[in-house]
């Protein structure tokens, strides 16, 4: 999308006469929020004594405390803001995101959370390297752990960008870069004061607010059609313009054999990309137990499962209540449907249009700090510990020095993810949240599982999976429509796309599964099965678990 187009949806979103009447009061309430999550950071920065603090926050949170946590780490960006502009715009089809995202967390239940509480410490690198050889798997865990995050990080800085030039009415695309680069500090800060434990209880209250914020906002919509969903539907359908076919499969996906197959694509890459996302695997590590882990899994279910089913209102609302037009006129990805509806819902040009946008917004806001603050210390950290800590320094760096690298690591990717969110601003969240999945399903997923349940993997084969995942599926991405070839791509005016998917996750999980299997399968590495051995009882038991 052309910076021109970009501003001129931007200054008819800042025409609303509720957005420019009562701008003051909706400021007043988004600093309140900032603020108190700021201080909630600077409260549990002074708690942050130790490694064990600032990586897992003294593994002192419960099962339904780290559950929270974990829903508000998950709910991101692209929950709120994408899931429902995505519906708003193609229906049945943009409610697939929502389906993928939640059926996700059984494969993370069953397979992952509580094998890696159990046998890791801070990192995934902890267990990807427990039998292989430290330094090169460390490397690799450390290097495909930042490239996921600073990929889910564009998603949150996109939605950032929306949402403050929504608040503030900026039309120029200057100061939507300055926007995202306000959210790239205040996610420095977050992380570098408040560590694990600053970051979990600004999550905490983020999920509260955001399930209230969302339960307010479906009620409200139900009630304006009686409460009767086939109403909600039947309007969404005929206001979209698509009449029957937005409720039916097809709209996005399926009106071409390109278009199926990346929604096969899409489909596999949400399913498999939670269980390899950095982020999430780490908020296993802040429970005292195993037991707490697998508990604190199944709170999350709950919590997430509930927010996607009010998708579905927040979705289809917005189409049926606005419509098409006006959704894409503020954000040509739909990004804007949420807040809008809100303001609708609230009242346009009234004082209570301004509250329902401003606690809205706010709230989404606060979504994407927490999140991007979950993804930063998620990359920092697999940095200090993986990198600095085990390979630079080979063992011997201090908790004090290892903290320190941890938050340089933090100033450095949220520069990386600055330069980068700027150009990713008018990219829809949820596509974008769901190409780092498919990063992390084809990079990490394979090694995960191999290293837990594969007695002759070895670090080759480790090694080959990482890069040989992470490679494939960042090189299709940037030769996808994603990037290029399309008005609604990065770089719209030029056209290198060659890959005709937009998700990489057909070709690049299985080729990561693939190649930890030839590579150790041709491997003269011995593996060592006493090791093997050791973390099988480990994993399965908690026997010895940090």
């Amino acid at each position: 999308m052309s910076a021109a187009y970009a501003s001129q949806a931007v200054s008819q979103l800042a025409a609303s006469s509720s957005t420019t009447e009562h701008r003051p009061l909706i400021i007043t309430l988004f600093a309140i929020f900032v603020a108190a999550t700021l201080a909630i950071t600077v409260w549990a920065g002074r708690q942050t004594k130790s490694a064990s603090d600032f990586y897992a926050g003294g593994r002192q949170f419960t099962a339904f405390q780290n559950g929270l946590a974990v829903s508000g780490d998950y709910m991101s960006a692209a929950s709120f803001l994408g899931i429902a502009g995505a519906i708003a715009l193609f229906g049945y089809d943009g409610f697939l995101y929502s389906i993928g995202f939640l059926v996700a967390w059984l494969v993370a239940l069953l397979l992952v959370a509580e094998p890696l509480r159990n046998s890791g410490r801070y990192t995934m690198g902890d267990v990807l390297a427990y039998r292989m050889r430290q330094r090169p798997v460390r490397t690799a865990a450390g290097v495909s752990t930042i490239v996921v995050s600073i990929f889910y990080l564009l998603a949150q800085m996109a939605g950032a960008g929306v949402l403050v030039s929504l608040l503030l009415g900026i039309t120029s695309d200057a100061g939507k870069i300055l926007i995202v680069a306000l959210v790239g500090v205040l996610m420095i800060v977050y992380v570098t004061i408040g560590g694990m434990k600053g970051t979990t209880w600004v999550q905490m209250v983020k999920a509260v607010l955001l399930i209230a914020g969302a339960l307010l906002m479906t009620l409200m919509v139900l009630w304006k059609f009686d409460f009767n969903v086939s109403d909600l539907l039947g309007t969404a359908a005929e206001k979209s313009g698509h009449g029957a076919a937005f409720l039916e499969p097809g709209l996005k996906y399926g009106a071409t054999d390109v278009s199926k197959l990346d929604f096969i694509s899409l489909g596999i890459a949400l399913v498999l990309g939670t269980a390899g996302l950095p982020h999430i695997l780490i908020r296993f590590y802040t429970v005292p137990t195993a037991k707490a882990a697998r508990k604190s899994v199944n709170w999350a279910i709950g919590i997430i499962g509930a927010f996607y089913l009010m998708t579905i209102a927040l979705g289809f609302g917005a189409a049926a209540l606005i419509g098409p037009e006006e959704i894409t006129a503020k954000n040509p990805a739909g990004n804007a449907a949420a807040p809008q509806l809100a303001e609708y819902l609230g009242g346009v040009g009234t004082t209570g249009g301004a509250i329902m946008l401003a606690v809205i917004s706010a709230v989404a806001f606060a979504t994407i700090l927490a999140v991007v603050a979950g993804l930063t210390l998620a990359s920092s950290s697999s940095f200090a510990h993986d990198i600095y800590a085990n390979v630079i320094r080979k063992g011997n760096a201090t908790e004090k020095e290892e903290m320190k690298a941890a938050r340089w690591a933090t100033v450095a990717i949220g520069v990386v993810s600055i330069a980068l969110g700027a150009m990713a601003r008018d990219l829809n969240v949820a596509g974008l949240v769901a190409l780092a999945f498919a990063v992390a399903a084809s990079a990490n997923l394979p090694t995960i599982l191999y290293s837990l349940f594969w007695k002759r993997f070895t670090t080759q084969g480790a090694l080959w999976s990482i890069y040989g995942g992470l490679a494939s599926s960042v090189l299709l991405v940037l030769f996808s429509p994603v990037v290029s070839g399309k008005a609604s791509s990065m770089f719209p005016d030029v056209d290198f796309a060659w890959f005709p998917l937009e998700n990489p996750g057909l070709i690049s999980i299985p080729l990561g599964f693939l190649l930890g299997w030839i590579g150790s399968v041709v491997s003269k590495e011995e593996p060592d099965k006493g090791k093997y051995a050791e973390l099988e009882v480990k994993s399965l038991t908690g026997t010895g678990a940090h």
